[in-house]
């Protein structure tokens, strides 16, 4: 057959993994597809090949830049005509690729899901054969998933408006609610979900309650058992780097890893632990997206996971290669406060909700927003703005009209009478007013697009085809700052009450369901249960039998019950920290919700912005539930 001759010539593959193939024939066929494959079950490979045999292009959607450039390196490498568009390219370079793709010649084109949102882009698209659309990471688009991102709620649409052919959605963490969610998005029949078991035989699962102060002593027992590579998972920024230092006290050669270390840094450490130069990362989530380590011989997670869904794709990083390897948790149930306030401090207040409906509603027919100054205004996280907009977008409330740069630092490659003399008239007195209105530093020159439009009285849209116009011909450098969104307000959208308290409904409901995902995950540590059936049966899978080598049935557990510090009360020295934060009168902290986040660690914009991250009272309360903070302060802020 037509499609083992590519498996072998094109990929190296004497024979499909487990699912392949049906995703292949279905898509061939002319059908959508979900593909629910565990971590390392090559659903790459159910586009790629297809791509190969289809007409016109396959746009693959990844949320991981690290992912998408590792994927196109391989395929290149292969002669296969891949590309992707990030933005790190230059302008002159997604101009070459989009003329590939639009010619034919492009077989693959990787793009995060933000791209989709850029008009220019989209104009691009629609003129473009699409012969496959594949989503990477498809549990992304339910809100009941546990990575939900809201770029995502409008592929469906877009498939539609674009004239997509054929959709592929692939994920290795969907629940049979997420998975039927997913189907009904892009309409994939129930009979086209093709899941492998989620049952890896080489992985043992275990679990160890804890006390903290013995969480350190075990972890370095269970390491200096263990050769090869290990990732250790923690919940905050700060255990990662203490972590990794009692470690290297300790003798092992570990490294931290979280969002908040310098870009180089992390480099180096991802690069030392692919060559097992250094072979232990201490890392929060932020370290495992997009690395395909096949030898990891051990995951450990010293704080909980916070789902079983995060659970099983971390794990699964471990033993691709087939070999045995562990997944351990050291399990204490006092982790869960500070995931219990994550998922708090994500939800804003009725009253923030409310005050931005009503800043949406009173811009006009047709405006545009900045969704950081959103954030920072109304001191919501800029995710649960994206999340509002979104959804305000899908009511079609809001009618979109793509982003767009505010200003742009222009850099001459020329002198400015030589690029001038290359134009038409009335093209050259254009210019000639743009750069006089512009203001002129040492090597560049800034240009405000709202400023400058009413100045010269010319529309915003003219003058950045201007600057595109001299970028393509080579003659300038542009930086462009100031991301806008631009909408038009629908006929007649409902009262701003009412949307308000639907969108804050919406973040409660979410709210709770993250706290549901972590009473599963509490279950599955405290059950008796064999853990790998367990696992696999959340997902809708079955064991026929117990696994026989995890912690249950081997009998390690032991006590069933998770160790858990007795309730605390605030104390008076706690009571006089907030005291001693409420005098100091911060506008960023006025509200009780705002300075709950404070005192529990948690940062928000207006709190980051104030630069309050380092006030000594920051994260003081972190140990204490939200929701006690919360109500304490509610009853002190009256």
């Amino acid at each position: 057959m037509e499609i083992d001759k590519h498996l072998r010539e094109r990929f190296g593959h004497d024979a499909f993994r487990p699912g392949q193939r049906q995703v292949v024939e279905i898509l061939l066929a002319g059908r959508c597809s979900l593909a629910v494959f565990p971590t390392g079950g090559g659903k790459s490979l159910c586009y790629q090949l297809p791509a190969l045999l289809l007409e016109g292009v396959t746009l693959v959607i990844s949320p991981l830049i690290a992912l998408m450039k590792d994927q196109v390196e391989a395929l290149q490498a292969r002669g296969i005509a891949a590309e992707r568009l990030d933005s790190t390219f230059t302008a002159e370079a997604v101009r070459s690729i989009l003329a590939r793709m639009e010619t034919g010649e492009l077989k693959l084109l990787y793009v995060a899901p933000e791209r989709l949102a850029n008009e220019g882009f989209l104009n691009r698209l629609r003129q473009t054969r699409i012969s496959l659309l594949a989503i990477d990471e498809a549990h992304c688009i339910s809100s009941w998933g546990h990575n939900f991102r809201p770029d995502y709620l409008k592929l469906g649409l877009l498939a539609r408006e674009l004239g997509v052919e054929r959709v592929l959605a692939l994920t290795a963490t969907a629940t049979p609610e997420v998975s039927a969610e997913i189907r009904e998005h892009f309409g994939i029949r129930k009979e086209d979900h093709v899941q492998t078991g989620f049952h890896r035989g080489n992985l043992k699962f275990a679990v160890t309650p804890c006390e903290p102060k013995d969480r350190d002593d075990l972890l370095a027992r269970r390491l200096r058992s263990q050769t090869g590579s290990s990732i250790v998972y923690v919940t905050l920024q700060h255990t990662a780097e203490a972590l990794a230092a009692k470690l290297r006290t300790a003798g092992f050669s570990a490294n931290a890893y979280h969002a908040g270390l310098p870009d180089d840094y992390r480099s180096e450490v991802q690069q030392a632990f692919m060559l097992g130069d250094v072979p232990i990362v201490v890392a929060t989530i932020a370290f495992g997206m997009g690395i395909d380590k096949s030898d990891v011989r051990a995951i450990y997670h010293y704080n909980l996971p916070k789902s079983l869904e995060s659970y099983i794709q971390e794990s699964g990083r471990a033993g691709r290669d087939g070999l045995d390897s562990t997944c351990e948790i050291l399990a204490c149930a006092d982790d869960r406060i500070v995931l219990e306030n994550f998922a708090y401090g994500d939800t804003p207040s009725p009253r923030a909700v409310r005050a931005l409906v009503e800043h949406l509603l009173l811009q006009g027919e047709r405006f545009s927003v900045s969704r950081y100054d959103l954030s920072v205004i109304n001191d919501i996280r800029p995710l649960v703005i994206a999340t509002a907009l979104t959804q305000l977008e899908l009511d079609g409330i809001l009618i979109p009209e793509g982003p767009f740069y505010a200003s742009y630092r222009v850099r001459l490659e020329r002198p400015l009478a030589k690029i001038l003399a290359g134009f038409a008239a009335e093209d050259r007195r254009l210019l000639e007013r743009m750069f006089a209105a512009g203001k002129a530093g040492r090597t560049w020159i800034t240009m405000e697009m709202a400023a400058m439009s009413e100045a010269l009285a010319v529309e915003e849209e003219s003058l950045r085809a201007s600057l595109q116009n001299l970028e393509e011909l080579g003659d300038v450098v542009l930086e462009p700052a100031g991301l806008r969104h631009g909408y038009r307000l629908a006929p007649s959208p409902p009262k701003a009450g009412a949307l308000a308290e639907r969108l804050t409904r919406l973040f409660e409901e979410r709210e709770a369901g993250e706290i549901a995902r972590l009473d599963q995950v509490i279950a599955y540590c405290e059950s008796s249960e064999c853990l790998a059936r367990q696992l696999v049966g959340h997902f809708g899978d079955a064991l026929p039998q117990d696994c026989g080598v995890c912690s249950s049935c081997l009998g390690r557990l032991g006590v069933r019950a998770l160790p858990r510090a007795d309730e605390v009360e605030l104390t008076s020295e706690d009571l006089e920290v907030i005291r001693g934060v409420m005098t100091e009168k911060r506008s960023a902290l006025r509200q009780p919700r705002q300075l709950a986040r404070f005192l529990c660690g948690l940062s928000s914009p207006a709190a980051t912005r104030a630069r309050l991250g380092s006030h000594d009272a920051f994260g003081a309360l972190e140990h204490f539930p939200f929701p006690k903070v919360l109500a304490q302060l509610e009853t002190m802020l009256v």
